[in-house]
């Protein structure tokens, strides 16, 4: 069986690479999804299809919709999802996104470093992992699609 995972957050880093590279090394059976990280192209979709708004609220909120069309149908086919909050903005969005996955009992991998951790104390109370590096995730995803763990899978196998 091929998990699907959904990876949601912060795009200013390569984070997204280096868990599809950890993935393909693992030679785990995942696809990746996520949201569209080109961020010009992210928030100007609503009126690049639907036409030029004057209102920046308007504009923002017609890429927001047109975003969620992809956001929402790709959380709702995902296996798991994991939300990472970056060090230098606060992704509101990122929140959302893990709110819904755990509203549709999603399990939910979420990955940020300590000095967010009271600020995402409830997300990280609805999270069933929180993970500081993509190198976590991709060990987490091994473990519940292979029942590998490092340490513990190659010393069973050598004692049969």
């Amino acid at each position: 069986m091929t998990w699907t995972v959904y990876l949601s957050g912060e795009i200013h880093t390569d984070w997204r690479a280096q868990i599809e590279k950890g993935v393909k090394d693992a030679g785990l059976p995942v696809t990746l999804t996520g949201p569209v990280t080109h961020h010009e192209a992210s928030d100007d979709c609503g009126v690049a299809i639907l036409g030029a708004e004057p209102n920046k609220f308007w504009h923002d909120h017609k890429g927001a919709q047109v975003n969620a069309i992809r956001t929402r149908t790709l959380i709702g086919k995902a296996d798991v999802v994991v939300v990472r909050f970056g060090e230098k903005y606060k992704q509101w969005n990122a929140a959302f996104d893990a709110g819904y996955a755990s509203a549709l009992g999603k399990p939910l991998i979420v990955m940020h470093q300590d000095e967010h951790a009271h600020a995402l104390k409830e997300v990280d109370a609805a999270a069933l992992a929180v993970t500081k590096t993509p190198e976590q995730v991709v060990e987490i995803l091994r473990y519940v699609l292979n029942g590998e763990l490092a340490g513990y899978t190659e010393q069973a196998a050598a004692a049969e």
